[in-house]
């Protein structure tokens, strides 16, 4: 077979892909933009501020990945129960998505309220920290937590019924509820963190508030359109008529999503974990890492889309049974995938030293988040093909194998090395940060052939 037949599609083929992923690329591209503002708002309050607000989202990531993670396992039976036209298949996957939502939601609020400062405290390292005031940034991050659980609700409502959506090929109305969400934070950040007319200045809190408010206004939004449109979208008719999940569905969705409700809550604790360890050499390299995180995650956007793109459209053809098409698809998805991110990461090396000079901080933390910026950029092919492979083996429902080749790779390879590195070794945090970025390569290794013998196409809803 020609590389140009192997790799690259015809036109019907790349309009499908753009089709799908430019309202996804759009969502995510303008929350990643306000992001970064936020980012440089809350920065703009000093480095405890700023370092505060960025160990309780990593606290916070935690619960999002684990909603995700549990969600996902109902979505691959989601995509495929619409790719042979099965609404009550993807009715069922909704409500078993809303009750481990509710559930997970309920529990992880106990948890922050109870072991927040504690949680946070692993951060916070007395001796690394000389010349910054730990008891200060232990005070912002609490007053920032104590609001930011609020929003864990609406969070989890926005992904239940987003995710569906996105299954049954809607990803323009995810898109629109994004946007509407990240305007109101933006304009809230604006009069919160600073205060404006008869609102005072409320900093740290303003944002949390902000934040929450925004996502409530996000679910509103998702909900009302989903039921307005239940002509288009049939699975919501009749939804909430009961929460009873078909046995031998549930069944099959703990079997398959088990594992990868256990690799997203494993994969966000390592990856919390490895920025633990490099927050051991003082809270300079927390605020480096908030802004390099922050700025990665702008540069991913085609990376994330590509992920949600192979899911979808893979999926979908797995369930209807057209298992050389979807592995042909996902050849062409993934050469796409990486090529495009080759070009982006070149470009996030090229401007890296120009980004952290919008921060408000000192030199030292600018100086260590451009060179995490220039590794980032320099890794980021390496993992955009990583991020492909997850998605490629997670479509035919092997989920197992996902959660050895992602958390399980990732508490014994950069979690390992960046433990020892960091308190065992004299090297600089840049060196390490290089090695753990740069170890993922071994990864690759690992995938490469799992990609090429197809052990993942399979059609999991056959038997239903």
């Amino acid at each position: 077979m020609s590389f140009k037949k192997k790799y690259l599609g015809d036109k019907a083929f790349y309009r499908s892909v753009i089709r799908l992923i430019i309202p996804i690329i759009i969502q995510q591209g303008i929350t990643n933009i306000v992001n970064l503002l936020d980012n440089v708002m809350v920065g703009s309050l000093g480095t405890e501020p700023m370092s505060g607000v960025a160990i309780v989202n990593q606290i916070i990531f935690i619960f999002n990945l684990t909603i995700f993670g549990g969600i996902s396992g109902a979505s691959i039976f989601g995509a495929q129960f619409f790719g042979v036209g099965d609404n009550e298949g993807v009715r069922n996957t909704f409500r078993f998505k809303m009750i481990f939502g509710i559930v997970t939601s309920i529990a992880a609020t106990a948890v922050f309220a109870v072991f927040g400062s504690s949680l946070i405290m692993l951060f916070l390292d007395n001796e690394a920290n000389v010349d910054i005031d730990v008891s200060v940034t232990l005070h912002f991050a609490l007053d920032y937590l104590s609001v930011a659980i609020i929003g864990l609700f609406p969070f989890m409502i926005v992904q239940v019924y987003t995710s569906t959506l996105r299954e049954a090929g809607d990803t323009v109305a995810p898109m629109i509820a994004s946007v509407i969400s990240i305007a109101v934070n933006f304009v809230l950040n604006i009069v919160l963190i600073f205060g404006f007319l008869f609102i005072p200045a409320m900093g740290v809190v303003g944002a949390a508030i902000a934040t929450v408010i925004a996502r409530f206004v996000e679910m509103v939004y998702i909900i009302v359109y989903t039921h307005k449109n239940r002509d288009k979208h049939i699975f919501i008719q009749g939804v909430y008529r009961s929460l009873k999940v078909p046995s031998f569905l549930v069944f099959k969705i703990f079997r398959k999503g088990t594992p990868l409700l256990i690799n997203e809550v494993l994969w966000s604790m390592g990856t919390t974990f490895v920025n633990q360890n490099y927050s051991t050499r003082g809270l300079s390299v927390v605020a480096a890492s908030n802004i390099s995180s922050t700025v990665w995650s702008m540069f991913c956007i085609i990376m994330f889309s590509m992920g949600s793109a192979i899911a979808i459209m893979v999926g979908q053809k797995l369930g209807a049974g057209k298992t050389e098409e979807a592995r042909d698809a996902d050849r062409k998805l993934i050469f796409l995938t990486v090529a495009s991110n080759t070009v982006i990461g070149l470009l996030l090396i090229a401007i890296s030293p120009f980004i952290p000079l919008i921060y408000n901080t000192e030199a030292d933390v600018r100086q260590l988040a451009t060179s995490f910026l220039i590794i980032a950029g320099a890794s980021l092919p390496i993992h955009a093909l990583i991020h492909a492979t997850y998605f490629t083996i997670r479509s035919g429902g092997r989920t197992f194998i996902t959660f050895l080749f992602d958390s399980v790779y990732t508490w014994c390879v950069p979690v390992v090395i960046s433990f020892f590195l960091c308190r065992f070794t004299s090297l600089s945090i840049v060196t390490i940060y290089f090695i753990v970025q740069f170890s993922d390569i071994i990864k690759i290794m690992i995938g490469l052939p799992m990609l090429k013998s197809g052990i993942w196409a399979k059609n999991i809803i056959k038997d239903n």
